[in-house]
């Protein structure tokens, strides 16, 4: 069943650059999670630990929303991949029983961010790697003025990291940035030597890269660290494409317009 967007989840049949920039960290994820139990905490529409279940020994998705699960059920279905109703503070699994948890754009949409952490490290083992993302407050809201509905508490980069560092002893932090459907995820260290140049035959500039998202993989053992990577996003590009021009062929105008020419259309054919 497709519901109407809220625009609060991602669902996969709105396509942008906030698809690819979804899509790119579970990309970058993979391997970490290969062979091992995940929970991925906002599972929302479910595509993600779908994709996660590919690689992963099980998968948890977890979502508040009861339609968000219901729906995931029935749109993936895998033998190691399982959707359960619950929230960033109470999480249905238990103690100590996951490697790994995945939580791409959740902790914005809400204020109990100790509580969420105290979540994450009952569920994870010893050894386990929390793998996060936020969007950063000083680049997605201060400096464009935009004001999400949906987020209660975003963070600035600096309160992020310490937040994470006050529950986990390893943490390797990542920044994030998308660029007409391809998107860019880099360390904190040297994503400020990628160089973006755009412009045409008369004229190309150097643009400053400023990252949108922040990303982070912790864990209190050793943690794995992520090389820079690009999510080249032609094919969303394309579905995006294919759904606008279906969108101008479902319009009343179109389908006159047609109807109209078609017989001009059918003549010229028989010449």
């Amino acid at each position: 069943m497709i519901k109407k967007s809220t625009g609060e989840r991602l669902e996969f049949y709105e396509f942008s650059d906030v698809t690819i920039e979804h899509f790119h960290r579970y990309s970058v994820v993979l391997d970490i999670v290969k062979g091992r139990r995940v929970l991925d905490i906002a599972s929302g529409e479910g595509y993600g630990s779908s994709l996660l279940s590919k690689s992963a020994l099980s998968v948890i998705g977890v979502d508040i929303d009861n339609d968000s699960i219901e729906n995931a059920k029935i749109k993936y279905t895998c033998p190691n991949l399982e959707f359960r109703q619950g929230s960033t503070s109470n999480v249905p699994v238990p103690d100590n029983s996951v490697d790994v948890v995945v939580s791409f754009e959740t902790i914005e949409h809400h204020d109990k961010h100790e509580e969420m952490m105290l979540e994450i490290k009952r569920v994870l083992t010893a050894t386990g790697t929390l793998i996060m993302s936020s969007p950063d407050k000083e680049f997605y809201s201060d400096k464009i003025e935009q004001n999400n509905i949906y987020h209660i508490k975003e963070l600035y980069f600096k309160e992020f990291k310490a937040l994470i560092n006050s529950y986990f002893k390893q943490a390797s932090f990542y920044f994030q940035k998308s660029y007409n459907f391809n998107s860019i995820i880099s360390n904190e260290n040297s994503y400020k030597e990628i160089e973006i140049f755009s412009g045409d035959n008369l004229n190309v500039i150097k643009n400053k890269i400023e990252p949108l998202y922040n990303i982070v993989i912790a864990s209190d053992v050793e943690i794995f660290e992520l090389k820079t990577s690009i999510f080249e996003g032609s094919k969303i590009k394309n579905l995006q494409m294919e759904k606008n021009i279906k969108r101008i062929h479902d319009t009343l105008t179109f389908k006159i317009g047609k109807f109209i020419c078609y017989p001009f259309f059918y003549l010229k054919s028989k010449k």
